[in-house]
């Protein structure tokens, strides 16, 4: 028997069709750099950014991956984005700084590294990256 609204039935399993395919692909990219295996991760991630440029955890995972694979002006982009949506995420104010110092744009990079040791004073780490950019950015 047909339901009166099969567009509006259908319509909504292919959304969540979409939405597990997302899932899935995200789910497959965290695995992925788990394990170590960074690029690799890139292509799922990728894909679920396409599908959802707005969710931050998404962005976050590539960003990282994009790291490690060391394609810093990529992961500078999507850590930027992350930090832009949520200026108060310590971590991805951190990773857009470190990406930044990795680029050699140490001016740039104290600015988030800055915030991120402003929003986690505790962190050794964040503190020993900023005063390195400090440092590079007044030599050069």
């Amino acid at each position: 028997m047909r339901s009166s609204t099969p567009s509006s039935a259908s319509g909504a399993a292919v959304k969540l069709g979409a939405m597990e395919s997302t899932y899935d692909l995200y789910q497959r990219g965290c695995e992925l750099l788990e394990h170590g295996d960074h690029q690799a991760a890139i292509v799922p991630l990728s894909r679920a950014r396409d599908l959802e440029p707005d969710k931050s955890s998404i962005r976050e995972a590539l960003g990282r991956a994009l790291f490690h694979a060391q394609r810093y002006e990529s992961a500078a982009a999507e850590f930027e984005a992350v930090a832009s949506r949520t200026p108060t995420n310590d971590y991805a104010q951190f990773c857009l700084g470190r990406s930044m110092q990795l680029l050699g744009r140490h001016r740039e990079a104290c600015k988030p590294l800055a915030l991120a040791c402003s929003l986690a004073p505790g962190r050794a780490d964040y503190k020993l990256y900023r005063e390195r950019a400090r440092w590079d950015a007044q030599r050069g």
